[in-house]
Formats: C-alpha cells, sequence, structure tokens
C-alpha cells in the first residue's frame, strides 16, 4: 500500500496531529514562515521543534513567540557535533535556565552514534565520557524543572541513556526515530518511554516492526525535517504534513481506522508534551 499525502477524508477532519520533532529553524527563513503558515491547512496543530544549539534555540524561541501554540521551542544541543567549549555550555545552560517557561521540553539531546562510528571506522580514537557527562547535565536540568527530554540516542546508547534516566529518576523521555534491540526496546517500553516514527515508517522494515510492538499509548508522530525521505517522498521538501501518511502506515500495521489511529496520535502527544 503507497502512503503519499493526500487530501484527508471528512471523517479525519477532527483528528489533527503533531509534528513532535522537526528543526524548523534549521529550514531557510522562507520556507520556516511558509511552513508554520501552512499547519492549519494540513491539519497540523502543533510542532515541537527541537533545539542544535544556542543560536538555535534562540531561533525557536522567536517562532515559538511569533506563532504561539503553533510553535512550541525545546532547547539543548544535537550530539552528532563536537562537544562545545564550557563558556559555549554555559551560555547554552544560562539560556535554558533563563527561559525555562517558554520551553516545553529538554532537547534535542543524547549520544554521538553515527559521529562514533565514522570515527571508529576510520581507525580515529574516540572517547565518549564528555558527551554521557553533558547527556546528564541535560537530563539534571530536565529533572529540576520537570520538563520532558528529547533524546537521539539509537541502539547501545540507548541503553547509557536509560541509565542515566533511571539514575536520575527522570521518566517523561522521548527517543526520536528510535531503533534498538528487541531487550532495549523492552526496557524502555516498560519504563514508559515515548518513542515517535518518521515517514521511513512507511518503507523501512525495521522501523515497521518496532511500530508493531511498542505500546500504543506510547508512540508519536514526527518528521525529522528538514531531513529528507526516500520512498513516495523522494525529492520532497519534509513538511510537518508528512505526520498525516505516518498516521496512516501506523493505523495499517495497527489495525485501526485512520481517524481512530490519529485520535491516539494526537492524544499520546499532548498528554507527553502537557498541551492541556
Amino acid at each position: 500500500m503507497a502512503y503519499v499525502h493526500t487530501q484527508l477524508d471528512t471523517d479525519s477532519l477532527n483528528n489533527p496531529l503533531i509534528d513532535t520533532h522537526i528543526h524548523i529553524d534549521s529550514y531557510p527563513v522562507d520556507q520556516q514562515l511558509s511552513i508554520l503558515e501552512s499547519l492549519p491547512g494540513c491539519e497540523v496543530d502543533t510542532i515541537i521543534s527541537v533545539s542544535m544549539h544556542l543560536g538555535s534555540c534562540q531561533r525557536n524561541l522567536e517562532l515559538a513567540r511569533q506563532y504561539i501554540g503553533r510553535v512550541q521551542a525545546a532547547f539543548g544541543f544535537h550530539p552528532e557535533q563536537e562537544i562545545p567549549s564550557p563558556a559555549a555550555i554555559n551560555a547554552l545552560f544560562d539560556f535554558m535556565e533563563s527561559h525555562v517557561d517558554e520551553m516545553v521540553a529538554v532537547g534535542e539531546v543524547g549520544l554521538p552514534y553515527y559521529s562514533r562510528l565514522e570515527a571508529l571506522s576510520g581507525g580515529k580514537k574516540w572517547d565518549n565520557r564528555p558527551y554521557e557527562d553533558l547527556l546528564e547535565q541535560f537530563i539534571i536540568i530536565a529533572k529540576k524543572h520537570d520538563k520532558p527530554i528529547i533524546l537521539h540516542a539509537v541502539y547501545e546508547d540507548a541503553n547509557i541513556a536509560c541509565d542515566l534516566l533511571e539514575k536520575h529518576g527522570v521518566t517523561s523521555a522521548h527517543f526520536h526515530w528510535f531503533k534498538g534491540a528487541p531487550e532495549t526496546i523492552q526496557r524502555m517500553a516498560e519504563s514508559g518511554y515515548y518513542i515517535s516514527f518518521t515517514p521511513d515508517l512507511i518503507y523501512e522494515e525495521e522501523i515497521r516492526e518496532l511500530a508493531r510492538v511498542y505500546p500504543a499509548k506510547q508512540v508519536m508522530t514526527e518528521t525529522d525535517g528538514p531531513w529528507p525521505f526516500e520512498g513516495p517522498f523522494q525529492g520532497q521538501m519534509t513538511h510537518p504534513h508528512m505526520t498525516a501518511d505516518v498516521a496512516a502506515a501506523w493505523a495499517e500495521i495497527q489495525g485501526l481506522d485512520q481517524p481512530a489511529a490519529r485520535r491516539i496520535l494526537y492524544d499520546n502527544a499532548r498528554r507527553f508534551y502537557r498541551l492541556g
């Protein structure tokens, strides 16, 4: 079955969706505004815009203030980058503390699985400890302010993240675009952690299998835009409307009609992000 975004049927009109992980600030400025203006027309209620670094946090805050309710800003540091200087880390933490009431979540934070893999495959040395230490500091901030945390932690890195979450008693964790071993999946599910599916749910069997087994009350939709996708999305700009295709694929996997599936995914996201 092909899932390409089309006009929604009448039965789904009261079931909007939420893009729970997108880097809206990473699009060109004209695309940022075009995407945000278009959301009501494609029945996307809200986006959770995650941050890459301090400048990214600042732009996401601007957009959240301009598009109140439509953009929810998360503040963090993407781990697939070099560790910043202590001064830069402190500046980021100061910003987060100063704008904690406008921060829907801590994120995107996590561990550099792909950077580490690339370095080791190239014969380079790798020290993961600074990344683990930085992640722990973000988890402490999430605990201090009772905020959800959005994690980039896949495969074996997810176990390190779970250890740190358990150490600090943080239970509101969202592992975006997750991949991992069955025992890790079970651990995360039993801990109450949430995951989210991107458009590759339509064509990646590993992700489809995850969607078959993960608890329905702990899953959400995302795009991770502007990251591009393959399959029916080849050559397309990643847009939050693709969450409708994700929902359709999840509905088919779960044996649900689309309105029911959309309602579950929407309610999950609003509950996790405490959107009322």
